[in-house]
Formats: C-alpha cells, sequence, structure tokens
C-alpha cells in the first residue's frame, strides 16, 4: 500500500516537472514570437534588448551604446521635417529597363519586386519642407531599394529637386546612403553623377546653401559626386563613406588597412567631413546652419507662405 502511494506521488511530482517544463517551453515560444513581432529590437552592436518604441523614441539609436541603426526614408523624414509641412516633388517618375538587363532575373522584374515590397518608387524621395520653420529642399535616399543605388530615377529627382531649390532660393539637404551606381542602368547610371553635380554648380553660383549628410554606408558613384559636394559636410557616427571597397582596395594596395578606413571619424580627422553629428541632434543643427546662412529666412509657415508668393512673383515678372 505504501509502495502504491509513493509510486502514485513520484507519479504525480513527475507530471508536475513535466507540465512546469512544458509551461516554460510555451513561455520561451511566446516571448520569440514576441521579439519576432517587432515588440523588441537586439542591438547589432552590443547585443543589448531594447523596447522597440523606446528605441524609436530615440530615433533609432541604440540607448547602451549609441549605435545608429539604419533608417528608411519615411521615418527619416518624420525626424527631420516639420509636422505637416512635408510636400513630396515627382512622385511619378518611375524607372524602367532600358537596356533590358538580365542577369540571374531581368531588372524590370527586380524593380517590381522591389515596389511591390517596399512601396516605393525607386531609392530616393524628394520634397519641400521646414526645419524648425525654416523653408528647406529636403531629398531622403533609402538603402532597402537596391541597396540605395543611383539610376536614371535617383539622378532625375535629385537633380529636379535642386533646381527647385535654386528657383525657390532653398538650402538643399541631401540625406545619402548607397552603394553606389546601379550596375543594371549602365552608363545611363554613371551620367548622374555629372547631372546632379551641374545642377549643384548653379546652386552654388546663386549662393545657395547644400547640405549633405552621409550616413551608413555612403559609398561608390554617390561619394564620388553630390555626396562630397556641400558646402558644409556632416556624417553620423560610425558611418562607412567611401569610393572603392576595403576588400578592393586591400587587394589592389597588398596591404592591411587600419580597422577604422572609410569611418566617419576617419573622414573627420583628414578633413573630408566638417561634423561628425548625432542623429538625436541632427535636425537641431541643421537649423542652425540654416539660420546661420539665411538670417533673414522667415521662421513662421505664414512667413513662408508670404516669402514663396513674393519669389514666385518676381519669377513671373521677370
Amino acid at each position: 500500500m505504501a509502495n502504491n502511494e509513493e509510486s502514485r506521488g513520484l507519479k504525480s511530482l513527475l507530471d508536475w516537472f513535466a507540465n512546469r517544463r512544458k509551461s516554460g517551453s510555451t513561455n520561451l515560444e511566446r516571448q520569440e514570437r514576441e521579439i519576432a513581432d517587432g515588440l523588441w529590437h537586439k542591438c547589432s552592436n552590443c547585443g543589448v534588448l531594447t523596447y522597440t518604441k523606446d528605441l524609436r523614441a530615440n530615433q533609432m539609436v541604440c540607448v547602451e551604446c549609441g549605435h545608429h541603426n539604419r533608417v528608411d526614408s519615411d521615418e527619416r523624414i518624420r525626424q527631420l521635417i516639420d509636422a505637416n509641412s512635408w510636400r513630396p516633388i515627382d512622385e511619378h517618375l518611375r524607372p524602367t529597363d532600358p537596356l533590358q538587363f538580365r542577369d540571374r532575373k531581368a531588372y524590370s522584374d527586380r524593380l517590381r519586386e522591389m515596389q511591390d515590397k517596399l512601396n516605393l518608387v525607386d531609392a530616393v524621395k524628394t520634397g519641400l519642407g521646414q526645419i524648425d520653420g525654416f523653408p528647406v529642399a529636403l531629398g531622403v535616399m533609402d538603402f532597402r531599394f537596391m541597396g540605395g543605388s543611383m539610376g536614371s530615377v535617383v539622378g532625375e529627382k535629385l537633380t529636379r529637386l535642386i533646381e527647385e531649390a535654386t528657383q525657390r532660393r532653398y538650402p538643399v539637404v541631401i540625406v545619402c546612403t548607397s552603394g553606389g551606381a546601379r550596375m543594371q542602368e549602365g552608363m545611363l547610371s554613371l551620367m548622374q553623377m555629372a547631372k546632379i553635380s551641374a545642377a549643384l554648380q548653379r546652386h552654388r553660383e546663386e549662393r545657395l546653401l547644400y547640405i549633405p549628410v552621409l550616413t551608413n554606408p555612403t559609398t561608390g558613384g554617390v561619394t564620388a559626386s553630390f555626396a562630397m559636394l556641400g558646402d558644409i559636410i556632416l556624417a553620423e557616427p560610425k558611418a562607412t563613406i567611401g569610393f572603392a571597397g576595403r576588400r578592393v582596395i586591400e587587394q589592389t594596395l597588398r596591404e592591411k588597412l587600419p580597422d577604422d578606413f572609410q569611418s566617419a571619424e576617419d573622414l573627420l580627422k583628414h578633413g573630408f567631413v566638417d561634423e561628425i553629428v548625432p542623429r538625436t541632434v541632427l535636425k537641431k543643427t541643421l537649423a542652425q546652419l540654416i539660420a546661420l546662412h539665411q538670417p533673414s529666412a522667415p521662421t513662421t509657415t505664414h512667413n513662408m507662405v508670404v516669402w514663396e508668393t513674393r519669389s514666385l512673383s518676381s519669377t513671373v515678372a521677370e
């Protein structure tokens, strides 16, 4: 009788441990599911888990180590532009496949997949808005769309943005992130470097301000053109900035490069970048720079509308 009771007691104890283990497994699965659903974010630099809402409140900068996570174009616009002041331009421009390019799949199919997946037309968004009340023409590149590569539409949209800013006498800010020229468009992609640079030269001749903001990564043809043509060049901390890739340079020179090679900090040390600005203070810094270079610029929405009306009226009169 005693043995039967002990047997039943041992069995119930084993059942209790089994249920507890099963419950623990369920909780673990639930936690993994919550992380997968985007409630938590694990920093790729320090490994700390941060509540996604807190991370976004800190503009996607890790509160533990200061690592700047990559953000998309919509998020970047929300971070920089005053609420209800953003007006996109040239949204109708769409990329085509003039060379009928094909590698593992057709270029036209790649474009369609990217557009459907990301709800983007191409790798840049352009528009007019305000930064702390100052009117500005803003272009924001998006690395998610084919590595932010510069194709014909990217070049055309940025050129039109700069020309619009020149006409309105607005400063231009371009947030750069790119792997370089878009190989699927061949020479047509490389032509965008000269086209954007020419538009910037006309903007400069009018003594207007241009500020590129170099984010991670900024490489290739973008670095070789408009990313390095700014009056004041800003960069985010630890951003990779360069023309050719690190591996290509090492193979060409046949020597090991320093660990910080092509980092924003290394470029600042050698004079290629004017200042490294954390994302959390980027909007304030841009507003201060614009104010310094346009001290008579309007600071209210009403004055901005009046200023634009006067500018357009004078253009028509001429």
